[in-house]
């Protein structure tokens, strides 16, 4: 996007709601009724969008949960019940989740997460501001909700015995699933299924196929909320000024689902954007001055430690030669049979020092000799929504730059910025534990899977360094994580910090912030490739931007050169398979190289086998070299017998 003079107002429809409300107070242990009240102004302009404005952060919060709730009512009411551990009680412990996670898993995994001492803390945490804007939010929302009439759409759910009015308690337990959702949040199996050795239990454990699941949530978390991000500078810029490319892959429905809003508080606050239900601020938008969005990041926001068990029990750990006990903490959940009778289901969820202990047979294994416990640095971040908030009301970019590098509240993605003086900012000042090359290296223990860091857990000297300069401790202060300011571009599409912009790569980091010297993902090299394209033919524009997105060209059959040699196998292939082959061929040949919706079915198919080969070793007939990261790998190794083996099983499948 441009970034404007000032936030158009030229489209504002005539609807206006002025709402006033007598708002409670929440108080450390139980709300309390105050006197103060909530007013905000809502008016909506094309497809819905709510301008909302208030004189203060209470009446704010009480006009976007108003909002809210008169366009998604069911929906935030459903994830409140998911992150309050219900789901079994209402839909039943074999249903699942819109992720496809069992309703009792599900239930155990947030009655662990969001303990009311946990919730308790959270809040004691935040600002007055923050507390305000969760305090109306709920107000407004509560309003919608009793003014919503019964019915289709909206009110559908509101003879659903789940459905009841929202606290702030409510909100941030919202938080709280929102930031483990980069690290623990993708072990809930794991966790709620571990039981140790040898003990007889009736308790119900992570089955395979759960695990299963689990396993390709963990595989497709980039995949499925990853983003492309281009930020382009005033020497590249057709005005001179900063533009933003933000294109998020978070889901179009669920608990993810971003919303777009305007909010403004006069002289304090004019930020128009999207946020994640349940969430009083904007996470990706802009300002009079700024636009900014996020990237999924590559840091790891968690390790795993391998305990060393006391040989005499494997509920107790070794740690610097001494035996401790694992804890044990008992969670309860209410459970509704298929005859509508409820009862309770127990759970031992047992952690160590470092956290609590995950368990995945044939990856993390807990036997008589060791155990596997997950510390996420996120779960002491109580700072994600002053984060956000100072953001939104940042006026300038150093500003802005100035909030993050203080505050240091964002769980597990990076941030692009451009400003309206043409200046862009790469920041990756996200929460990573601190453990840096030399640490890895003395306390690392080699894992099977490439996303899991493994540390020993039985010696004190590795566990997370503590810095003073940091946000909270056990994490890398701002100092120590990447960032780049140019005034041409920066870029990321989940990949590494690494070739932010390839004219200064990003090196030197420990492995848990960033590597370098990998090879790169299609979307960044196809950014990349289109930037330096346009600026051999000029200055960029917006709808060069736009084209970036919506031409829906596929990098790989282009550029990749891959569809050219699939092709190239197709005319070489011996007689015995053309039969077989045809079809495929054909549809291959006939195949425009788009992902239009008539683009036919060789899009399909080039999609099925370079899916089925691309992993294999030596398939590609120039293989990835650091010292041009941008041009490799590429084409296909059609001289290598196990190649062509590889292609026909994939193309007769």
């Amino acid at each position: 996007m441009t970034i404007p003079d000032r936030i158009p107002t030229y489209r504002i429809a005539g609807l206006l709601f002025c709402l006033s409300l007598t708002v409670p107070v929440q108080a450390q242990r139980a709300p309390q009724p105050s006197t103060e009240k909530a007013h905000a102004q809502i008016s909506r302009t094309g497809f819905g969008v709510p301008h909302i404005r208030a004189e203060d952060e209470r009446g704010l919060g009480y006009g976007v949960g108003y909002a809210y709730g008169q366009d998604n009512l069911c929906l935030l009411a459903n994830e409140i019940v998911t992150v309050n551990g219900e789901r079994s009680r209402y839909f039943g412990p074999e249903e699942k989740t819109r992720d496809g996670r069992a309703n009792l898993t599900s239930d155990q995994f947030f009655n662990w997460l969001n303990t009311p001492q946990a919730v308790s803390g959270f809040w004691q945490a935040q600002p007055p501001q923050i507390r305000q804007l969760l305090e109306g939010y709920a107000a407004g929302f509560n309003r919608a909700l009793s003014e919503t009439p019964a019915g289709e759409g909206t009110g559908a759910c509101l003879q659903a015995a789940w459905l009841r009015p929202v606290t702030p308690q409510d909100l941030v337990k919202l938080t709280r699933r929102l930031q483990v959702e980069g690290g623990l949040g993708q072990f809930a199996e794991t966790l709620v299924g571990a039981k140790p050795p040898g003990r007889s239990s009736t308790k119900l454990a992570a089955n395979s196929s759960q695990l299963a699941l689990a396993a390709e949530r963990m595989q497709q978390f980039a995949q499925d909320r990853g983003s492309n991000a281009v930020a382009i500078g005033r020497d590249r810029s057709f005005n001179g000024r900063g533009m933003l490319l933000a294109n998020p892959h978070f889901p179009w429905n669920g608990g993810l689902r971003f919303y777009q809003m305007h909010l403004t508080i006069p002289g304090r606050l004019d930020v128009m954007g999207a946020a994640l239900p349940g969430l009083p601020v904007i996470n990706i938008g802009f300002s009079q001055h700024l636009a900014w969005t996020h990237t999924v990041d590559t840091s790891r926001h968690f390790t795993l430690y391998r305990l060393t068990l006391d040989p005499k029990d494997p509920t107790r750990y070794l740690f610097d030669g001494q035996s401790r006990a694992l804890k044990k903490q008992t969670v309860t959940t209410q459970v509704r049979d298929k005859d509508g009778q409820l009862s309770s289901v127990s759970r031992v969820i047992y952690s160590s020092g470092f956290g609590p202990i995950v368990q995945w047979p044939g990856k993390l294994d807990w036997d008589a000799r060791h155990a596997y416990s997950l510390r996420d640095a996120n779960l002491d971040n109580d700072r994600t929504l002053q984060q956000w908030y100072a953001m939104d009301s940042a006026t300038s970019l150093e500003a802005f730059e100035a909030s993050l590098k203080k505050i240091q509240g964002i769980p597990w993605v990076n941030t692009l910025v451009a400003d309206d003086q043409g200046q862009t900012l790469y920041m990756n000042y996200s929460v990573v534990p601190n453990v840096d090359h030399k640490k890895l290296a003395a306390c690392g223990i080699s894992s099977s899977n490439p996303r899991f860091t493994v540390l020993d857990g039985s010696r004190s000297g590795c566990t997370w360094a503590n810095d003073n300069t940091a946000a909270q401790p056990g994490i890398f202060p701002v100092s120590a994580l990447p960032s780049l300011a140019r005034t041409d571009y920066v870029q990321n599409s989940n990949d590494s910090a690494w070739m932010t912009n390839p004219a200064h790569p990003l090196t030197g980091f420990s492995p848990l912030i960033s590597l370098d010297g990998q090879p790169l993902g299609a979307r960044m090299r196809f950014a990349v490739e289109r930037l330096v394209k346009l600026n051999q033919d000029g200055k960029v524009s917006v709808s060069d931007l736009q084209h970036m997105v919506m031409d829906n060209r596929v990098y790989l059959a282009e550029s990749g050169g891959l569809l050219d040699d699939l092709l190239r196998f197709c005319s070489a292939e011996p007689g015995a398979h053309t039969d077989a082959l045809k079809g495929v061929c054909v549809s291959l040949g006939q195949w425009d190289r788009t992902a239009n919706l008539d683009a036919g079915l060789g899009f399909v198919h080039f999609q099925n086998v370079v899916q089925a080969v691309r992993d294999l070793p030596g398939v590609w007939r120039i293989a990835f070299d650091p010292r041009n990261p941008l041009h490799t790998p590429r084409g296909l190794a059609l001289d290598r017998p196990e190649v062509i083996q590889a292609l026909r099983t994939a193309m007769l499948a």
